[in-house]
């Protein structure tokens, strides 16, 4: 699944030259927390970040004199004085799963989304997660998520699908996990009210469930 399906389109962006209270004022009033910072030609320069803008403005522990230096200098420097050269970004083409990768190893919040250098997204954790929530059908009417023992059969999926099929089980996900130390498991998503009898009928079929559905 790609990200351009889940990301927030022609974002707000920011010039290098604006200076950090304008950007400041962006940020708060739209309850945002990054801001690519782009060239004329709307190519990626830099990111600016709720936290650069703390970092900038003065601490409260200072003297009411320190403080009005620095907001003095403050109010007149640009966002390029602060903002993040080093930017980790998505392609147009990027997946989830890219996605998820950079923002473990990198620990970030959000991500711009570039085609051929040029901002047309931005990719944040909240889109992952909302992304991840529909792909596997969490909160839809009905859905009830069902963990069966993986036997290691190269025909248990297609036992479990034929007897879905043949009793007209509504499912919607089936997704086969591995684990190196054992106990891999089938989790299956059903959209029933009914799931009493959908356990019995796996159970009657001589599927295993897990623990916590016995």
């Amino acid at each position: 699944m790609y990200i351009s399906r889940h990301m927030t389109s022609e974002p707000i962006t920011v010039s290098p030259a604006m200076l950090l209270p304008e950007a400041r004022t962006l940020l708060n009033e739209y309850h945002f927390r990054h801001l690519p910072v782009v060239n004329e030609q709307g190519e990626l320069v830099g990111m600016l970040t709720d936290r650069d803008l703390r970092s900038a403005y003065p601490s409260s522990v200072i003297t009411d004199s320190e403080r009005r230096l620095i907001y003095e200098r403050v109010e007149n420097t640009a966002v390029s004085e602060i903002m993040s050269t080093r930017c980790v970004s998505l392609d147009i083409d990027s997946t989830l799963d890219d996605a998820l990768h950079l923002f473990d190893r990198d620990q970030l919040g959000a991500l711009p989304v570039l085609d051929n250098n040029v901002v047309v997204g931005i990719f944040s954790i909240r889109d992952l997660t909302s992304a991840y929530k529909h792909l596997f059908g969490v909160g839809e009417k009905g859905a009830v998520l069902i963990g069966i023992e993986d036997d290691g059969s190269p025909t248990i999926m297609t036992r479990l699908v034929t007897l879905l099929e043949k009793e007209e089980i509504p499912f919607t996900r089936v997704l086969r996990t591995y684990n190196e130390k054992g106990g891999d498991v089938i989790y299956l998503r059903v959209n029933t009210f009914k799931i009493a009898a959908v356990l019995d009928l796996l159970l009657d079929a001589g599927f295993s469930l897990k623990q916590d559905w016995k």
